[in-house]
């Protein structure tokens, strides 16, 4: 007999809840939502009719007491990341955090140790560890394909000034600019891909007249375990456009897109500068596929795969990068 799916409620329901995890959890099979809570009461009714929620909740304490609830998912703005999830977990709710996890580690290891004191599954939502491009450079370097891994670069550029969410560059709402909004994804997937940990951080960054007191771009030097030099560049300035590329001993893998769910994206293999093998992949069910899994750890009291611990290492790196931006010298995580 098939089990019943596991209930989502979304704290903080907005543009991305109606962009991506409303198409989402329409085609999901483990995981289902059930009810929502935003601040605007009356955007929040015309949500639940548009997509028949079937709990329109007044409160977000309403949200994380109902019995109709399993597991809150927060998408609320970054300052509010702590406090939301601090309340989900004091009602026992399981949680699936969006990224950045928190404005700064302390937060985040703050977090982690609520949940498990609560004895409840609890993620980051790093939706991008789902895309099955991602996958199979992870699975081809593992294997060894490339031989060992040397060097890694990701970079994530976006339009930020027609972005819909306006308080992305609000100091008191976001974590920071592009770093803390998509860089955090750039380091996230070299350490999903690689298998390595972020052991040091130098910045180079600046602001401009629409970005006001946080960075517009940024270039990030990080220092990993195994011995590997990764770049990150995060620039909000720009067209869409992602890529994820890494080069070992034997080998390189580079994919245009790669942190792309709109697209088919490619997946280049070269050896010695000749091209080995292309593989095509097709990430647009990686929101589905997250929720999916989280539905099934939390059945199974597991842990999730982008874990507490994975976001406190996340926002450990975050911070050593606008420390090191500050500082003008690299710093240790």
């Amino acid at each position: 007999m098939a089990m019943a799916p596991v209930r989502f409620a979304v704290l903080g329901f907005g543009f991305h809840a109606v962009r991506r995890l409303m198409p989402a959890f329409s085609e999901c099979e483990d995981a289902t939502l059930t009810g929502m809570w935003r601040r605007d009461q009356a955007a929040a009714a015309q949500n639940c009719a548009e997509f028949k929620i079937p709990h329109c909740f007044s409160t977000r304490e309403e949200l994380c007491a109902s019995p109709d609830v399993d597991v809150v998912f927060i998408t609320s703005p970054d300052a509010m990341h702590r406090d939301d999830t601090l309340l989900a977990l004091k009602h026992g709710k399981a949680v699936l955090c969006e990224k950045p996890l928190a404005m700064n580690a302390a937060e985040a290891e703050e977090m982690n140790a609520a949940a498990k004191a609560a004895g409840v599954v609890f993620g980051v939502a790093q939706n991008f560890r789902f895309n099955r491009s991602l996958e199979w450079m992870r699975d081809q370097i593992a294997a060894g394909q490339i031989g060992k891994p040397q060097l890694a670069h990701a970079e994530y550029t976006y339009p930020a000034s027609k972005a819909p969410r306006k308080w992305i560059i609000d100091p008191t709402l976001a974590c920071g600019g592009p770093i803390g909004d998509v860089g955090v994804h750039c380091i996230d997937a070299l350490r999903f891909v690689l298998g390595e940990d972020v052991v040091s951080v130098s910045t180079i960054a600046r602001k401009d007249e629409l970005s006001g007191p946080v960075e517009s771009a940024a270039s990030l030097q990080l220092e990993m375990t195994g011995g590997v030099y990764a770049s990150v560049d995060a620039n909000a300035r720009g067209l869409y456009r992602s890529l994820v590329e890494v080069t070992g001993s034997e080998g390189v893998l580079v994919s245009e897109n790669a942190l792309s769910v709109d697209r088919p994206v490619d997946v280049v293999l070269r050896k010695a500068g000749e091209l080995v093998e292309t593989r095509t992949f097709n990430n647009g069910d990686g929101y589905t596929r997250m929720l999916d899994s989280f539905a099934q750890v939390y059945r199974e009291h597991g842990q999730f795969v982008a874990s507490g611990e994975d976001g406190i290492h996340n926002m450990r790196a975050v911070d050593s990068a606008y420390a090191s931006w500050r500082s003008g010298i690299r710093e240790s995580i």
